[in-house]
């Protein structure tokens, strides 16, 4: 018995200093007297004084390739994008289950505008994010081939919960990209590449412009309800090319969740039916990016793709009634920036105070990618790109600052990396999705990415 009792002692004592060594205090540590934010800060000086704004004639071009997957091959053939299976990404409840067919193709395309020597490329892709593997693919692949560097690329997913996965690892990656298959990765960037060189080749003289329209029966909040502010602003680029071809990108910050993790048929989602609606009534391409869908929800009528066309197509409707109204130029302005975020530690939590220690962290999580936030201003048009997630709630603050400097402004996420949710501090304690389990890096992570947002916006308004 009493060698029983020391065994149980001993086990006893080495669970106690496991979890003692495995879990550490949360860090409150103000993030304007941290490391990463002053190098960030630094940073992000040294590219206000370099920044330049080109103005003149504009050019535009148009660039796409199909992303829906040939499955039930016998064997993997990433050149001709044919899988013996693909999981699909975007929800855990499917357990990396494979998806069971195709409701609607899948597409990466890619808009090309050029003012002077300022060359940018926007590319959006029907996924749930753009995977950072495959970001530092693509980007490899376009400066070896035609010369673009990553700074001229500003990537989004249109955030659909039913495209494909399989191109994370780790834990945490699998959870809701399924198992790790480098042959959809090959792939992938292959056709990102693709869409992005074609827009590239394709640029002619042309025109731009910017709109926007609300859309307050389309989006509620998902964080706090009624409690919270709704962004329902839907904003649009047109982009039209001299006796050529024509195109829309929009934006809006609802999530792509109105199909649940019981659908197993790659899909879209309702930004899928916005794209086909607009490209069947005489745009040659629609693009969608994802918005601050970090604190909100698609709302309408329906379930399931009843839904996902009912708030598609409506949006599509209100986009066409209002694009006249959106002044078109032949000669814009045009600047971007791109800085690179210092990060703090991983705060992965347990309870409200305590968080996994950030070395078992990174053994959970794949890589992040690089990150960067990137601004661009295009003519009256003031975009910023996130890594993440990210909050409606914030989005709104830059929105009304730059309306007030005669600018509109907007906030995509999943530019190429993935940082989580990122929102707004005062939220950090609740008990909710966003804020105990995608809040990946601690109470100053949303107030941190908003100061520096905040003086991105501000930078390129006065240029």
């Amino acid at each position: 018995m009493r060698k029983l009792l020391k065994i149980l002692g001993v086990l006893c004592f080495v669970i106690l200093i496991s979890l003692v060594w495995a879990l550490e205090r949360v860090d409150y540590t103000p993030w304007f007297e941290s490391g990463y934010y002053s190098e960030t800060r630094s940073s992000l000086d040294s590219l206000s004084q370099r920044l330049d704004l080109a103005y003149g004639k504009v050019e535009v071009g148009f660039g796409r390739a199909g992303i829906t997957p040939g499955m039930g091959a016998l064997e993997d053939d990433p050149v001709a994008g044919v899988f013996r299976e693909i999981p699909m990404a975007g929800y855990g409840n499917r357990k990396g289950a494979p998806a069971e067919g195709v409701h609607d193709s899948l597409f990466v395309k890619a808009m090309a505008i050029r003012v002077e020597e300022q060359l940018l490329v926007l590319v959006a892709s029907d996924m749930v994010i753009v995977p950072p593997n495959v970001t530092e693919g693509v980007s490899r692949m376009v400066a070896e081939r035609i010369g673009l560097s990553r700074s001229q690329l500003l990537f989004s997913a249109t955030h659909t919960h039913s495209g494909v996965g399989g191109w994370s690892d780790k834990l945490i990656g699998k959870g809701f990209s399924g198992e790790t298959n480098p042959n959809v990765s090959s792939w992938l960037i292959n056709r990102f590449s693709q869409a992005i060189e074609d827009a590239v080749t394709d640029l002619q003289p042309g025109e731009l412009g910017s709109g926007s329209f609300m859309a307050p029966g389309l989006i509620s909040n998902r964080l706090v309800g009624e409690k919270g502010e709704e962004n329902s602003e839907f904003i649009f680029v047109v982009a039209r090319q001299n006796g050529g071809k024509s195109g829309v990108l929009g934006s809006f910050d609802a999530h792509a969740t109105t199909l649940g993790g019981d659908n197993m048929l790659l899909s879209g989602d309702y930004p899928g039916y916005w794209q086909r609606k607009l490209e069947s009534e005489g745009f040659d391409m629609a693009l969608f990016f994802a918005g601050s869908v970090g604190s909100h929800s698609a709302k309408g009528e329906g379930e399931g793709f009843e839904k996902s066309g009912y708030i598609g197509e409506a949006l599509a409707d209100s986009l066409l009634q209002n694009v006249n109204a959106a002044l078109i130029m032949d000669s814009i302005g045009l600047a971007s920036m791109t800085l690179p975020m210092h990060l703090p530690e991983m705060h992965f939590r347990v309870t409200d105070g305590l968080r996994l220690n950030p070395v078992i962290s990174k053994k959970l999580f794949p890589p992040m990618g690089e990150v960067h936030l990137q601004a661009v201003r295009i003519g009256n048009l003031i975009w910023i790109t996130a890594p993440c997630d990210f909050s409606g709630e914030l989005a709104i603050r830059y929105k009304s600052a730059m309306y007030r400097e005669g600018y509109r402004a907007m906030v995509t996420s999943f530019n190429g990396a993935y940082l989580g949710y990122i929102i707004p501090g005062k939220y950090y304690h609740m008990n909710a999705y966003e804020s105990r389990f995608m809040s990946w890096f601690g109470p100053n992570m949303g107030p941190y990415t908003d100061e520096m947002i905040r003086r991105m916006t501000e930078t390129l308004s006065v240029l």
